[in-house]
């Protein structure tokens, strides 16, 4: 037979269910921190894996030499040739460091464009820095400067290591 064991005998057994069906506000509380536990969880582990591994560069390097890039950028005409050297410099070995295949930046940077495809818009001044290098009449002006280190800059964002 089915008993009821009612509270010093002040709940009649509808009051006694009623107390348990006024609890779906919290349940609904407690599955709303649950999803948004879970979608934080998600979200960090998913930003984790889109953030490439460097082997033997931190992020904190590659920021410290870019924001020595732009400092010596702006030094003249003779910084910002500086500049460019060591943006594509700074470029190729976040790409070495990504274990990206090849003998040379350019080598690597074909083989970046599958995984990267935007990667493509860093060849101008990838040129303009063969240039600087190997042939000694050429004079950069500022604009090519500036435009060339935007491509780097954007390179390294598109590589996620800025």
């Amino acid at each position: 037979m089915l008993q009821i064991i009612f509270d010093a005998g002040t709940k009649t057994p509808a009051a006694a269910v009623a107390d348990t069906t006024n609890l779906w506000p919290v349940w609904i509380v407690l599955g709303l921190v649950a999803v948004l536990i879970f979608g934080i969880l998600l979200q960090r582990i998913l930003a984790s894996m889109r953030r490439p591994d460097l082997h033997g560069l931190s992020r904190e390097k590659i920021k410290a030499t870019w924001e020595q890039i732009e400092k010596s950028s702006g030094m003249g005409i003779m910084g910002a040739k500086l500049a460019v050297i060591e943006a594509d410099k700074l470029l190729d070995g976040v790409l070495k460091s990504m274990l990206i295949p090849g003998e040379t930046l350019g080598e690597r940077l074909k083989a970046a464009q599958y995984s990267h495809p935007n990667i493509k818009n860093v060849w101008p001044a990838h040129k303009l820095r063969n240039q600087l290098v190997h042939d000694a009449t050429f004079e950069i002006t500022a604009s090519q400067a500036r435009r060339a280190l935007a491509d780097f800059k954007a390179a390294l964002h598109t590589l996620r290591a800025l």
